[in-house]
């Protein structure tokens, strides 16, 4: 968290707001070049992520293949997209316009570089075998749910408009259908599949709490229960978080920190630290 305060600061002027727009954007303009492949146009061919033409000079395929649609133009594509772009608007109100392009740009650059581990690997027959076709949008859009639901597992949503359940759910069947994927597919498919959600990977893993299995933090609330069933404590508390009204002694095991983004001291529990309202 030091480290991408430090970035944010020094960068955070030149993040894109509301990238999600711009993403669904591409999409639109993938679609419109997949109808002219129907009728005889190929241009998606020309922009797919080869790294073998990459290396002969086709430079522009490190941009363009972020073109290239997940899937075909539908109903249900329709429906997807405009959910996509409400949760990646919610991530960025949450996060912060800085550390939501880092999310999205890293699972942009984890892509080209799983592309080049593949050729490493197979060298030309990745371009014969047209395993260019695998590196598109869609684990893009995959990220952003798979985001959201890590930041609001228990948030609900309507299952064919029709069934209430956690987010949290969906995003466990998906994980689900990835490693089934990666089971049943090649190498080519695990390395497309780990490399494209890499953000969400290292996003998974730097927001646990690691401190609640350390064993000075384990002695410290054991030591705290034995206080608090002896009537040691006092009445007087360290933090309280702004929102919630909770201190540590609600709750042994919260985290609190100050927003640096609120004008006062203002300090809020880990459950609102990135949902508050900023206080200007």
């Amino acid at each position: 968290m030091k480290f991408f305060n430090k970035m944010e600061r020094k960068f955070g002027r030149y993040a894109i707001g509301n990238l999600t727009k711009y993403i669904i954007i591409t999409y639109n303009i993938g679609y419109v070049l997949q109808l002219l492949g129907r009728v005889g146009v190929p241009v998606l061919g020309y922009l797919m992520l080869d790294p073998g033409l990459i290396l002969r000079g086709q430079i522009w395929r490190l941009v363009s293949w972020i073109l290239i649609p997940p899937g075909r133009l539908d109903l249900f594509t329709i429906i997807m997209l405009l959910c996509y772009y409400q949760l990646g608007t919610a991530l960025e109100q949450t996060w912060g316009r800085f550390r939501y392009n880092v999310y999205i740009f890293f699972g942009l650059l984890m892509t080209i570089v799983g592309a080049f581990i593949l050729y490493a690997v197979m060298g030309d027959t990745f371009t014969i075998l047209g395993y260019g076709t695998q590196f598109s949008t869609f684990y893009v859009s995959l990220s952003i749910f798979l985001g959201f639901a890590l930041t609001y597992p228990d948030m609900r949503m309507m299952l064919y408009f029709l069934i209430p359940i956690k987010i949290k759910y969906l995003a466990i069947l998906d994980v689900v259908f990835l490693a089934i994927s990666m089971y049943q597919g090649d190498w080519a498919t695990r390395v497309v599949i780990i490399c494209s959600l890499m953000n969400v990977i290292v996003f998974f893993f730097m927001t646990r709490d690691y401190k609640r299995v350390n064993p000075q933090e384990i002695h410290r609330r054991n030591e705290f229960k034995k206080a608090v069933s002896r009537g040691q404590t006092s009445n007087i508390t360290t933090h309280k978080c702004a929102v919630c009204g909770r201190t540590e002694k609600d709750d042994p095991t919260l985290e609190f920190r100050f927003c640096s983004k609120c004008k006062g001291n203002y300090e809020y529990c880990q459950d609102h630290l990135f949902t508050h309202e900023h206080i200007r």
